[in-house]
């Protein structure tokens, strides 16, 4: 059976999947494994991406992330490229390395957040990476050591994550993290989270017989993760997308125009707000424009930079602060 196009719009929660073709191997030595990561953390800061949870294997790799401005496709397009070219530029070698699609399921981040960040932080110690949960916190290829301190990492965003398990991003949210992962290694969930559409919205096959038993009529689909409400509004926001996207003339054009009617309401020219300046409003009103650039008229960070007179990273900064 053919598969869908991608679902995705900023701000969606995805887990993904990446494997080397025919099963092969995508790093071979420390420095590969230091060059994908090092790769991964400069791309989620480039493109606004946020990143959950990661852990990556020799011939494979998860990660749980939240898609920037410019969606999922264009950050994994660079990350698979980039990393492709070095690792045959390093090891003489030609051809693909990855699988040509790699997966991606969109999820319901209030009834899977969890147990999400667990399997994957999980999956060095199932697979006999590390052979203790004492080993996995100073593992440095999962995001578990960056969760319990052992290692620092600033382009994974630790403290939402800590915050799904306390107040704040403290020392008891992180014991009561450490406690969930105690749990979660007796529990299966391959099923749940990697499964057939019905069989992982809806936690396993046999709640699945039970809600055919009752003529329970849900809708599902193999890209996403959740209940029936959830991908009901996943697929009709996707639609609706595809109906209201403008040509990027016009959208380059709209903000154009927003560009100098906020000039003129800040008594300023577009030329001295491109110039670098950082007098008066003019910081808090890029960080606005870059806002309403990227998420409003849906430009690249490129192009919104450029429109601003900033660096792609810049842009990048600001949204991350807005």
């Amino acid at each position: 059976m053919p598969r869908g196009p991608r679902l995705d719009a900023p701000g969606t929660l995805h887990h993904v999947m990446i494997r080397g073709i025919e099963r092969g191997s995508i790093v071979r030595d420390d420095k590969d494994r230091e060059e994908f990561l090092k790769r991964m953390g400069e791309l989620a800061n480039e493109t606004a991406t946020s990143i959950y949870a990661f852990a990556l294997m020799n011939n494979h790799a998860h990660i749980l992330l939240k898609s920037g401005p410019r969606g999922l496709p264009a950050f994994m397009r660079r990350l698979l490229s980039g990393y492709a070219q070095y690792f045959n530029r390093r090891h003489k070698r030609v051809g693909h390395l990855f699988q040509n699609r790699y997966k991606s399921i969109i999820c319901e981040e209030e009834a899977y957040f969890d147990k999400l960040v667990a399997y994957i932080h999980l999956n060095p110690l199932r697979a006999g990476q590390v052979e203790t949960l004492e080993q996995l916190a100073s593992y440095p290829l999962s995001g578990h050591a960056v969760l319990m301190g052992k290692l620092s990492c600033e382009w994974m965003e630790s403290d939402y994550v800590l915050q799904f398990f306390g107040d704040s991003a403290g020392r008891a949210a992180r014991q009561a993290y450490l406690e969930f992962i105690e749990e979660e290694m007796g529990i299966d969930r391959e099923k749940e989270l990697m499964g057939g559409g019905l069989v992982r919205s809806h936690g396993g096959w046999s709640k699945v017989q039970s809600m055919r038993r009752q003529k329970k009529k849900v809708l599902s689909d193999e890209r996403i993760l959740g209940g029936d409400g959830f991908v009901r509004e996943v697929l009709k926001e996707a639609e609706e997308r595809q109906d209201v996207l403008l040509p990027e003339s016009e959208r380059l054009e709209q903000f154009s125009d927003t560009i100098k009617d906020a000039c003129e309401s800040a008594g300023a020219t577009v030329a001295f707000l491109r110039s670098g300046s950082k007098s008066g409003s003019l910081p808090s009103m890029r960080k606005e424009l870059a806002r309403k650039g990227v998420y409003e008229c849906g430009l690249s960070l490129t192009e919104t930079g450029k429109q601003l007179g900033v660096t792609t990273n810049a842009v990048s900064f600001m949204l991350k602060k807005a």
